[in-house]
């Protein structure tokens, strides 16, 4: 039997193994080592271990995180089900995370076998994005049990919008990554490129990135106004991340580009989606009395 305590552990080395394999995912695009392993699940054809070369040793290592990833979650699920007492949303969380990362295998077994094909790139972060959130909500559920009935926070739509804002923001930065000049394979071996200018869709990201800081601005002053003091604290570090996101990322696009800053954008842009995911679901939940009579 595992108690809620140790199951808060489990689901929280998911959320930060999904949150590294992103990480460790861009590093294979970023130094030109999609097709290090030109085969799946074997490296090639003959060999399951990749050779002692530079890309090869980059995809197999990240290939060996997502079993790393594979087994937090199955820890999670097999945590949900030996929970006390057991929670069948958590249950059903967890089991989600597992239909993740099966999709994500497939999805990164199709990938080499396009050869890098930019449309399964881009599934690829999404899906990413989908687990992180999977994963958050799961935290969150296990971290706040009990929770009684009321309304919700006067926020929720503020943050629903600030949610949905930056799916679109993700979606948007994955056009520019499919158009850019990382592909993912090595000068030899250059992927396709999606059929639109770096500028052109780089401007709709970044409109969509200002978008979404006056959105999350507006909850703060919304948070502020309503003596909603935790949930501004909160929106406020989902500010500073975007933020310096926003920063690395003109910074990138003046500087052409350069690897290490857009690995920088990738890991503020998945710990910027976690803070995110995590607002919305609190704003979502049920408010005590007490709660409310210190707010009104």
């Amino acid at each position: 039997m595992i108690s809620s305590e140790r199951f808060v552990q489990l689901a929280r080395w998911a959320l930060w193994s999904l949150t590294a394999i992103v990480i460790t995912g861009a590093s294979v695009r970023l130094t030109g080592s999609g097709l290090g392993c030109s085969d799946w699940p074997n490296c090639e054809e003959d060999q399951f271990v990749a050779s002692l070369e530079y890309h090869a040793m980059i995809e197999f290592v990240n290939r060996l995180v997502t079993g790393v990833v594979a087994v937090a979650v199955i820890l999670a699920v097999l945590g949900s089900l030996r929970r006390v007492p057991r929670r069948q949303d958590l249950v059903r969380w967890s089991l989600g995370l597992v239909a993740g990362v099966v999709a994500q295998v497939i999805l990164g077994a199709l990938l080499v076998k396009t050869e890098l094909d930019p449309r399964f790139t881009m599934g690829h972060f999404l899906l990413s994005m989908v687990l992180l959130w999977n994963a958050v909500v799961l935290l969150e559920k296990a971290k706040h049990d009990g929770l009684g009935a009321g309304s919700g926070s006067r926020l929720t739509i503020w943050t629903r919008l600030v949610f949905v804002a930056t799916a679109v923001l993700l979606v948007t930065g994955t056009i520019v990554t499919g158009s850019g000049p990382h592909s993912g394979g090595d000068e030899s071996e250059v992927a396709a490129r999606l059929p639109f200018l770096v500028r052109e869709v780089t401007r709709v990201h970044s409109i969509t990135a200002i978008t979404v800081l006056a959105l999350v601005l507006w909850t703060v002053r919304r948070a502020h106004c309503d003596g909603e003091y935790e949930r501004r604290e909160d929106t406020m570090r989902v500010m500073s991340l975007l933020v310096a996101q926003g920063a690395v990322g003109y910074w990138q696009y003046f500087t052409g580009v350069p690897v290490l800053l857009v690995g920088v954008h990738i890991a503020l842009a998945s710990l910027a989606w976690i803070q995110i995911v995590r607002l919305a679901w609190l704003t979502e939940q049920p408010v005590s009395a007490e709660c409310e009579a210190v707010r009104t």
